[in-house]
């Protein structure tokens, strides 16, 4: 019974997708769940209703979150709920619901409002082994568990690092792309990864986790989407702040078919990768080959960061300081960019190695890798321009000649060719890639202008130009 109090803990949270339905009932805006005591985090555009006074809750909620296995008859209009042995029937506009194949009899059948099945959240819980209360003033639903709590695992847990004044981990950025999920955070995160099926999807918990950057727009209650169109067996990708205390966060990645994927992850240089491989007929995992045909991955490389400043310009400017900076205005482009998926190695002033940018870039396939850079020369203040380079492949030169030809248009600077060079961000990577020596930091006119916007957002549009222009000319 305690397996079933745990998995009502987690319950109550997406949705199910279903044709629409005209039935009128009341919402009751800003709802709160509280199971023994904690509140639950449910999505925006889920809703708990009352209808005819008894308060209804979407089933998908019921069981994504709980791990229940749901199944949805759309001929028969039947949901089926079966959690271990115990299996609960129920059919929408029918009061007659089946709990182990005995009949019982419902106050009010489960409906269809707003694309989700809704169904007695009195008959749900209590079937479930929960007593439920509902406080019509302050809209509170209220489940406590009747069981006595389990024994603790004695083992103690990881401590968690402490990345800002509440203790959790922050997801910055969320992207999906050649069969897989890149989530950038913090710190080091083991993931909790879940196959369920009655829709085929994958669970990603990120335990002690919250939002960080992105969460200006998506806050506790709210579901964020990616867009996965034109990706091979993958039908959504959502995001949401499942609890907040623990904070947790929630990816869910919805699949056609889950029987031919094998689930994989490693953490690389601030990345969480979720890696979806496809299972050959004798049961090898196959990596996937460059992009799955929907967008390509363009791994932006700002220079240096954290522990290492790079060089040093005239006014004692650090090369890091120059490199993010453009590199999040070329970021920001990128986005913008609907068949583009852009990671970064770093978006903060941190410090990737350069063999975790390079593992970064060839772990995700990526169609184009481009490190950002400032030149210096102290002892000749006088030097000025833009150089880019690359390495040997005939794809790297194509891709260095267009992006310096942007760069030279857009900046003025005197221009220092491209050029051929042996570093290991462009030797070790496997696609297309360059290293942009914007300019001089050690030049006192061409450093004032590297650090202003208005030479930046230039630089950042010349790069995002040439990245695209070779991406046209590749396909």
């Amino acid at each position: 019974m305690k397996k079933i109090v745990c998995a009502l803990l987690f319950s109550l949270f997406l949705l199910i997708a279903l044709p629409h339905s005209g039935h009128a009932a009341t919402a009751t805006p800003q709802t709160k769940i509280i199971l023994d005591g904690q509140e639950l985090v449910l999505p925006s555009d889920v809703e708990v209703v009352n209808l005819n006074n008894n308060v209804m809750i979407p089933i998908r909620v019921v069981a994504e979150n709980l791990k229940f296995n749901v199944k949805w008859d759309q001929k028969s209009q039947n949901v089926s709920i079966e959690q271990n042995a115990k299996v609960l029937s129920l059919n929408v506009g029918k009061k007659e619901a089946r709990v182990q194949n005995e009949k019982v009899t419902l106050n009010t059948a489960p409906k269809l409002i707003k694309n989700t099945v809704v169904v007695p959240l009195r008959f749900v819980s209590e079937e479930m082994g929960l007593a439920v209360s509902w406080n019509n003033k302050e809209k509170i639903v209220g489940l406590t568990s009747t069981e006595v709590p389990p024994l603790v695992d004695p083992t103690p847990a990881p401590a968690v690092p402490d990345v800002d004044n509440a203790g959790w981990n922050k997801v910055n950025d969320i992207s999906f792309a050649n069969q897989q999920l890149v989530v950038s955070v913090d710190t080091l995160v083991t993931p909790q990864i879940t196959r369920l099926s009655n829709p085929d999807r994958i669970v990603v918990d990120l335990p002690n986790t919250t939002f960080g950057d992105i969460g200006s727009t998506l806050q506790q209650g709210t579901m964020g989407k990616l867009d996965v169109s034109g990706i091979a067996n993958v039908t959504e990708v959502r995001y949401a702040l499942f609890k907040n205390d623990p904070a947790q966060v929630r990816v869910v990645i919805e699949m056609n078919n889950l029987s031919d994927v094998q689930v994989s992850s490693q953490y690389i240089s601030g990345k969480l990768i979720v890696d979806l491989a496809m299972t050959a007929a004798i049961g090898i995992p196959v990596s996937p080959v460059g992009n799955d045909g929907g967008k390509s991955i363009v791994v932006i490389d700002p220079g240096h960061g954290g522990k290492d400043p790079g060089t040093i310009g005239i006014s004692n400017t650090q090369e890091k300081d120059f490199t993010l900076p453009l590199a999040l205005k070329v970021q920001a482009l990128l986005l913008q960019e609907p068949d583009i998926e852009v990671v970064m190695t770093r978006e903060t002033d941190v410090y990737p190695t350069r063999p975790e940018r390079v593992q970064l870039a060839n772990t995700l396939n990526a169609d184009v890798f481009v490190s950002i850079h400032g030149n210096s020369v102290k002892a000749s203040p006088q030097t000025t321009g833009t150089e880019t380079y690359y390495y040997k492949r005939s794809s790297s030169k194509e891709l260095a000649d267009i992006v310096h030809r942007h760069l030279i248009e857009a900046l003025g600077f005197k221009d220092r060719k491209v050029k051929n060079g042996n570093l290991e961000v462009l030797r070790n990577t496997t696609m297309p890639a360059v290293l942009l020596e914007i300019g001089f930091l050690s030049n006192l006119v061409e450093e004032q202008a590297m650090l202003s916007d208005s030479v930046q957002n230039k630089a950042a549009h010349a790069i995002v130009d040439g990245i695209k222009e070779f991406l046209h000319q590749s396909q």
